[in-house]
């Protein structure tokens, strides 16, 4: 992931800041949730949605923040695959492999939201 993110106009800026709000309101299961894996991971796919209208929207498919979107999208399509259909009981150690593949998606999650608030100009805003 690039250091730096600088919106190059008005339309990256706008994908930018769409990008931004998609990821603060992917729900992540609580820490009571006890659901299956395919509960868990329904956040994801409202993310993984979100990013593919995002880049449909805009049009400089070469552009930072498209490669951000895309990293975001093989970053849920990996957590999806493994566990969008999966409705079995999760034992002790399923859930600790569960577990980590949200926290490793949610930590990709924040490192873009941190790139993209301080490039955008509203790191103030809380993430």
């Amino acid at each position: 992931m690039a250091a730096h993110w600088t919106p190059r106009d008005e339309a990256e800026l706008t994908a930018g800041w769409q990008l931004w709000l998609a990821l603060g309101s992917c729900a992540w299961p609580g820490p009571d949730w006890d659901g299956t894996p395919a509960e868990a991971v329904h956040g994801l796919e409202r993310c993984f949605t979100a990013c593919d209208e995002i880049l449909a929207a805009h049009d400089q498919p070469d552009s930072a923040v498209a490669g951000l979107v895309r990293s975001m999208i093989l970053a849920a399509n990996w957590t999806l695959g493994l566990w969008r259909d999966d409705s079995a009981p999760l034992d002790s150690e399923r859930a600790a492999l569960l577990h980590a593949d949200l926290a490793a998606f949610a930590d990709h999650a924040e490192g873009v939201r941190t790139l993209l608030a301080a490039g955008g100009g509203w790191a103030s805003l809380p993430l």
